[in-house]
């Protein structure tokens, strides 16, 4: 008989609950929660240990399990009281899984091109922005999105929902702004940072060889030693009365306007 939880004062259910609402939790046990049949997906595909699947039979029936995830994961059947508590959105899909998080260690990231193209968040701290700048990074598929000095882990529910499950399918590394400049300049990638200093247009550079492009916060924008260790500070030129656009914006611009140049290899 397959296992179900219908009481929301269950241990299980409310370890699971501290997992979606406490980073400590998450990070202290490398798990956290999934939400919705196409992030699960895409969490599988990213190659993500899915420790437990469990499902709301009124909105996931049974039957569709067989076609999102392999019959050896282990399946709850919840009520719809816990379904509710565990779920983060307002628009339910009846699936949630817990998973195993990655260590996204940034000694550990490795290239298959030899002129990647690399995505530098400094300190993004909205959960919202933070997934803009992975569905982009997904969008154009850059070889890897590093985030330095973060503000919240990448498995708060906010970021997993705003960025639609990328953040399962980009290649992630996280490290201070230190390391990650000695890391670039180690692997010999230009730097080009999106700055009001000593800037020049985004256009007029050559992002065709080995390239990060690295943004800042929209409050305020990068840190000096981003600035002092750049190959190129760049800017997107701006014709109306503020001097900043959304982060994620930004990065798009910046982005395919290297995948432009590179034909969208």
């Amino acid at each position: 008989m397959r296992k179900e939880i219908i009481s929301t004062q269950n241990s299980y259910i409310k370890e699971l609950f501290q997992l979606k609402e406490k980073s400590r939790e998450r990070k202290k046990t490398g798990l956290f929660l999934i939400e919705g049949e196409r992030e699960i997906g895409l969490a599988l595909k990213g190659n993500y240990n899915i420790d437990t699947i469990l499902f709301y039979p009124e909105l996931f029936p049974e039957a569709q399990l067989k076609t999102l995830a392999n019959p050896s994961i282990p399946t709850i059947q919840i009520s719809k009281e816990v379904y509710q508590k565990l779920a983060h959105r307002s628009t339910t899909e009846g699936i949630l899984a817990l998973a195993k998080s990655k260590a996204h260690n940034l000694a550990q990231l490795t290239f298959k091109s030899k002129t990647p193209l690399i995505m530098v968040a400094e300190a993004p701290e909205k959960p919202g922005n933070i997934g803009a700048l992975l569905r982009t990074a997904d969008a154009a598929n850059v070889d890897a999105v590093i985030i330095a000095n973060p503000k919240t882990d990448l498995y708060n529910p906010n970021i997993i929902r705003s960025s639609v499950g990328c953040v399962f399918t980009n290649t992630i590394a996280v490290g201070s702004t230190s390391d990650i400049i000695a890391f670039l300049k180690d692997h010999n990638i230009a730097m080009y940072c999106a700055a009001l200093q000593a800037s020049v247009g985004y256009h007029t550079q050559d992002y065709t060889g080995p390239t990060a492009l690295v943004v800042g916060t929209e409050d305020t924008g990068l840190s000096d030693e981003w600035r002092t260790n750049s190959t190129q500070n760049i800017i997107i030129p701006m014709q109306g009365a503020i001097d900043s656009m959304n982060v994620s914006v930004a990065a798009g611009i910046l982005i395919f306007e290297a995948k432009r140049q590179r034909q969208f290899l």
